[in-house]
Formats: structure tokens, C-alpha cells, sequence
């Protein structure tokens, strides 16, 4: 008999289907997989786990070391963004030299710049590198914020008065231009049209010659601001000399304001409802190199216009920035400048008519109190390298 055919069960035999016999009784297969070759398919399945976590691992490292260098870079551009910061806060003595007072021109930009680096220093965890980001933005904006948030502001009459097609000479009202000519190359029609449009009651212009003075005259400035002052021509005149238009009469009209080694300032009184205004046209020498002495005495003589007893409104072509010391120190605690304490933004003038837009803010109106300075913007004038700054002045 055979185990196939049959079970023993009390004494009895029976037959066992072949399904079961088959499913039970089949011998296991067997692997006959060497010693040796069981070894070497556990090596290969070993490489091919540190091939995989090896390909995991280099992109991470590859991006951790990019990371690393940009970082590196980031940290570069915060250090001159702190290094120029610096040179703002430092003393007019040490910060006027030297290219410095150029540097310090853009500190408004300083920002958007910090900004720039705060966005991938949060993104890879670069916690050091972001708080500083932070903190140079918040220092920044808290030496800028009277762009930001109006300190005073014109009333809503100013704004409907100046913006009737009929001058009223009569009120406490009127639009205000500020303009360098560019040594007197700039468009004489599109100033005079300028005036027209934005009905400037008073007009200061920087850097005329001989030449542009008689072509804007032949253009009709005077039909529409019908009083003038002209400052005397000296040696040493910064591009060119500067002069002052009214639409009211004048009075004790000066053309040399005060000595001083940049332009002479011309300067006259008019009346503003009950109030005398005295305008004056500035122009102080740019602080190149060589010149930042010039540059700092011209803006320290017209400082020292705060010891005088008159409502002043000075227009022109400071050739300096808010950031600069020198400039605070000229405003002090009697003048401001209209710009910073308008909230209105920052209004770059210069460069002008190029491929590069104006980047920084020269051109200024400071004033003393008793006048109220705001809706101020800039026009472009062709063939000048700076914009034109127009406001809208309130006296008090």
C-alpha cells in the first residue's frame, strides 16, 4: 500500500482524493541559493539602498551649500546697508567728506533694499539675518516717516482755490513752482505752458543764463507772472544765477539776499490775505568731490536765515537730500521742508529726461511757520536734468 492510497482510521482503509493528496503531500520546493550567493544579493540590495539615500541626500546638499553662499551674499548687502546707515546718523563734520554725502542720497532706497533681503532670509530660517533686515527697516522708516504720515496739512479751500483758472492774488492761497534749468538749457515754452496749467502764482528758477532769461521772456513769462527779481551775477555762480516770478506785487525785493559762496539768492516779500510771505530762490554748490566744504557753507549761510524775523518760503535746488546732516541742520527747529512733513510720498527730481529715473529728492520747498505747504508733485520739463516741484501754499 502506499501513503497515497489510503489512511488507516479503527482498523478501516479508504482511498484519499487526489486533491488533497496533492495539496498536502507535495514536497515544499526548495531554494538552493548558496552560502556565497546569499552574500551577494544581501551586498547588492545594500548599495542599492545607500545609491538611493545617497541620490536623496545630494540635492538637499546641493541646495543647503546654494543657500549657504546667497546667505552669505545677503549678509554682504545688509553690512553696506548698515555701513550707510551709520554714515547718515554721523556728525556733518565726518559725514560731509569724501564721496559720503553722495552715498548718503539714497538712504531712502535703503528700505526696499532691506526688504529684499528679509524676503529670503524668512523663507531659509536665516533668524539673525531677518531680525536685522527687520530692524534696518523699522529704523528706516522712523527716520522717513513724515513722508509716511502728514504732520500738517492745506485745507480743502486751498485745493479748490488754486485750482480756478482765475488767479486771486487777493487770497491766502497759491500754487508754488520750483525749477533748475539745467544752465539754461531747459524748454522755455513748456515752462511758461507749465505756469499756465498749474496756475503758479510764484516761481523760483536755478541756473539761468543770460540767453534763457531772454527766451523765456520772449516765451511770455511775463504776461502771466508779471513781477520779477533776478540775482546779481558774481564769479563762482553755481551753473548759472537764479530768480524769482510773482503773480502779486513785490516788495523790498533784493537780488543778493544775503552773501554767501554759492548763487545769490534774489528774494521778495508778496502778500498772502493778511499774511507777508518772503519768497527766496536757492542754490547752494553740489557736494562733489573737492566741493563738500562750498556745498556745506552755502547751506550753513542760508541756516542762517532763521535768525531773521520773516514768514520765509526758500525754493530751490538744495543739491542735498533729507538724510543729509548738513540739510537738518540748515531746517533746525524754525524751518521744514514741505516734502517730509506733507506725508505724501518722497518726490525724487533728479535725474531727469534719462534712461534712469529720478532716484533722489534735491529740489525742495523750506519754510518757516506761518505757511502751510502740501499737494506737492513733480513735472517733467524737457532738456533739464531735474523735474520741476510744484506745491500748494496756505498762509496762516
Amino acid at each position: 500500500m502506499t501513503r497515497a492510497s489510503y489512511s488507516y482510521h479503527d482498523g478501516d482503509t479508504q482511498p484519499l482524493p487526489a486533491a488533497q493528496d496533492a495539496q498536502e503531500y507535495a514536497p515544499a520546493p526548495r531554494s538552493y541559493v548558496s552560502s556565497g550567493n546569499r552574500s551577494n544579493l544581501g551586498s547588492s540590495g545594500n548599495q542599492r539602498q545607500q545609491t538611493e539615500q545617497t541620490n536623496r541626500r545630494r540635492p538637499r546638499e546641493r541646495r543647503h551649500a546654494s543657500h549657504g553662499f546667497l546667505s552669505f551674499l545677503l549678509w554682504i548687502i545688509s553690512a553696506f546697508i548698515i555701513a550707510i546707515m551709520v554714515i547718515r546718523i554721523l556728525p556733518a563734520s565726518i559725514a560731509n567728506s569724501g564721496f559720503m554725502p553722495l552715498i548718503v542720497s539714497f538712504v531712502p532706497w535703503l528700505a526696499l533694499v532691506s526688504a529684499l533681503v528679509l524676503v529670503p532670509a524668512l523663507a531659509w530660517r536665516r533668524k539673525v539675518l531677518a531680525l536685522v533686515s527687520v530692524a534696518c527697516i523699522l529704523i528706516q522708516i522712523f527716520w522717513h516717516i513724515g513722508y509716511i504720515k502728514p504732520t500738517t496739512t492745506i485745507s480743502q479751500a486751498a485745493k479748490t482755490a488754486v485750482a480756478s483758472a482765475t488767479i486771486n492774488t487777493t487770497d491766502k492761497y497759491a500754487r508754488i513752482m520750483t525749477f533748475n534749468t539745467h544752465v539754461g538749457t531747459a524748454d522755455v515754452n513748456e515752462i511758461v505752458q507749465t505756469v499756465k496749467d498749474q496756475h503758479v502764482e510764484v516761481l523760483a528758477l536755478q541756473e539761468m543764463t543770460q540767453g534763457f532769461i531772454q527766451r523765456l521772456e520772449a516765451a511770455g513769462i511775463s504776461k502771466v507772472l508779471p513781477y520779477s527779481v533776478i540775482a546779481s551775477t558774481k564769479h563762482g555762480d553755481n551753473g548759472g544765477v537764479n530768480g524769482l516770478w510773482t503773480a502779486a506785487p513785490q516788495s523790498d525785493a533784493n537780488s543778493n539776499l544775503i552773501p554767501t559762496d554759492a548763487s545769490s539768492i534774489p528774494a521778495a516779500s508778496i502778500t498772502l490775505g493778511t499774511s507777508i510771505v518772503r519768497f527766496g530762490s536757492v542754490h547752494p554748490n553740489s557736494p562733489t568731490r573737492g566741493q563738500q566744504s562750498v556745498w556745506s557753507s552755502g547751506l550753513s549761510t542760508i541756516s542762517s536765515l532763521k535768525n531773521y524775523d520773516h514768514t520765509y518760503v526758500l525754493m530751490g535746488d538744495f543739491n542735498s537730500t533729507w538724510d543729509h546732516p548738513s540739510f537738518r541742520s540748515l531746517l533746525g527747529s524754525k524751518f521744514v521742508d514741505s516734502s517730509e512733513q506733507a506725508g505724501e510720498g518722497f518726490h525724487m527730481t533728479y535725474p531727469a529726461n534719462s534712461k534712469i529715473p529720478p532716484l533722489i529728492e534735491i529740489d525742495h520747498i523750506v519754510h518757516t511757520s506761518g505757511v502751510t505747504v502740501g499737494d506737492i508733485e513733480t513735472v517733467q520739463i524737457a532738456d533739464s536734468d531735474h523735474r520741476a516741484l510744484l506745491a500748494t501754499l496756505q498762509a496762516l
